[in-house]
């Protein structure tokens, strides 16, 4: 098993930088989506991703349950989750309004995200995780935005340290930033 992360900026161009790293390393890709058409701009989004992808590559669409779906990767050589920071903001949505920050509920997020890492360590392929950074911006206005970056802060962390590699693409650079060569 090998987890290779690539992180950063919204619109940053590290799905497209991703979906690159997948096709050098096989034809055999699993793509996980987690993205939900709520609106014609998020519509939109799935569509540029649909377009850019081969059509051989496999689909899994799972905005909420990616740590139950881990044994359906056995078929494939890569899996390309596309993206962490959409599977976390998905979760938060659906909490209550009056749980949100509750330690409980941020847990249950959390162990979701472990739930996949411990999943995932029995797969033999390569695993390319896409997220978005929260590190880089200020603080956010809402407690909802705070709750976010907090946990998906966290879960970054949680399967940064496990990645044998990270990216992070900055304006559609990508900088190694974890791994053999750096």
């Amino acid at each position: 098993m090998s987890i290779v992360l690539v992180t950063g900026g919204v619109r940053s161009g590290k799905s497209a930088f991703a979906e690159r790293l997948a096709q050098e390393k096989s034809a055999s890709v699993l793509y996980v989506a987690t993205g939900v058409c709520s609106d014609e701009e998020m519509e939109q989004r799935i569509t540029l991703h649909r377009r850019r992808r081969p059509a051989s590559w496999g689909l899994a669409e799972t905005p909420c349950d990616a740590d139950e779906m881990v044994a359906s990767y056995s078929a494939y050589d890569v899996v390309l989750f596309d993206c962490i920071s959409t599977w976390i903001s998905n979760l938060l949505i659906d909490v209550p309004e009056e749980k949100w920050r509750d330690p409980a509920e941020t847990e249950r997020i959390l162990g979701k995200i472990d739930r996949w890492l411990s999943a995932v360590r029995d797969y033999p392929g390569t695993i390319i995780a896409v997220t978005s950074e929260t590190g880089l911006g200020g603080v956010a206005m809402s407690k909802l935005g705070r709750w976010f970056q907090d946990t998906l802060g966290e879960a970054n962390q949680r399967i940064a340290s496990e990645a044998e590699e990270v990216y992070a693409v900055l304006s559609g650079i990508p900088w190694k930033i974890k791994g053999e060569g750096v």
